[in-house]
This record gives structure tokens, sequence and C-alpha cells, in this order.
């Protein structure tokens, strides 16, 4: 099972033992550790991926899942 925890004004985390990140060009990008992190602030220096950039940045990020039901979370 794989699971996509959006961290409080940080990264996307996917916990998973396969997780393959390919960009735009059909080119796979090395994953060397578990779980991966990826950039959701924009201003990372690795990206895709999470350097903690974020935590610098202020980053203030706007999306929760608060208040939502999850069948409608479910068909997204």
């Amino acid at each position: 099972m794989t699971t996509v925890r959006l961290r409080r004004n940080g990264p996307y985390v996917i916990e998973s033992d396969e997780v393959t990140v390919v960009d735009w060009n059909g080119v796979e990008y090395p994953v060397d550790r578990r779980p991966v992190a990826l950039c959701r602030c924009g201003a990372s220096a690795k990206k895709p991926f999470c350097d903690g950039t974020h935590s610098r940045t202020a980053f203030q990020a706007d999306e929760t899942a608060e208040g939502r039901a999850k069948a409608d979370i479910s068909r997204e």
C-alpha cells in the first residue's frame, strides 16, 4: 500500500517500498531514500525532492482535507 501524506506547510511524503519519480519526458529520477518527500513550496534546490527550504521561506500551504467527506476525496 502507498500512502501520501501532506506535511503541514511541508512536502508531500510518499510512504511505499517502491516509488518511481518520472519527469514529463519519461526520464526517471534516482530515488535513494525512503520515504520520498516531494517539494510543495517550489523553492527546493533538489526539485522535485524536498530539501527543507520550506521552513526557511515560511511556506504556507492552502489545502487541507478538513470538512471534506472521505467519499469526496476518494473520487478525485
